[in-house]
């Protein structure tokens, strides 16, 4: 794997999952916990993120071919999603329904969600994970390379919520709201290479 391909799944990594996205959700979470709360917080999500991550990398794709579904089947369908999902960050706000009274919710309770399921592990970093490993097309070596991107994507979510405090101090509710409005657009761009790629695969263009 060369540079310019671990660095093109980094990008896809980071666009997917979106570290910075989460700062605004976790803010909106922590106004009525104390700081020790949001810590811990902050740390099951990510650990909860990951773990969900990790094992869609282990056995993601062997679910598929259970179930009779080609990889690239899933790619045009999963680009479709990834379209859709980008659409949703660039035009809609983040509705934190369910979300609210977390001051009566459990640490685990606010890690689980809304953090670490849909914001973290959404349905765009499962849906990558799984085709950047796929176990016919993709070496051993290459796997654990895009693990170990993944893990740094989840070290970067860590500290962006650890530090969400100071960032949304720094670039307030406008720049959270263009950040995450500018991954929702590389989102879209990614959905619509991979919807291509797919058809180019399927059809033998």
């Amino acid at each position: 794997m060369q540079i310019a391909d671990i660095l093109q799944e980094f990008s896809i990594l980071l666009a997917v999952i979106d570290p910075f996205g989460a700062v605004p959700i976790f803010i909106a979470l922590g106004t009525s916990i104390p700081e020790e709360r949001r810590t811990r917080v902050a740390v099951r999500a990510v650990l909860i993120s990951g773990a969900i991550l990790f094992s869609f990398i282990a056995v993601g794709q062997l679910f598929l071919e259970m179930v009779g579904v080609s990889m690239t089947s899933f790619q045009l369908a999963g680009s479709v999603v990834l379209f859709l999902f980008g659409l949703r960050m660039i035009f809609e706000d983040e509705s934190f329904a369910g979300a609210a009274g977390p001051e009566t919710k459990t640490d685990m309770q606010l890690a689980v969600y809304p953090l670490a399921i849909p914001t973290i592990a959404g349905p765009g970093g499962i849906l990558a994970v799984v085709l950047l490993t796929d176990n016919r097309s993709t070496p051993v070596i290459e796997q654990l390379i895009t693990t170990g991107l993944l893990i740094t994507v989840l070290v970067i979510t860590l500290a962006c919520l650890l530090f969400a405090t100071k960032i949304h101090r720094l670039i307030g509710d406008a720049g959270a709201s263009i950040l995450s409005r500018v991954m929702g657009l590389v989102v879209a761009a990614l959905a619509i290479e991979m919807g291509l790629d797919a058809l180019s695969a399927r059809f033998g263009i």
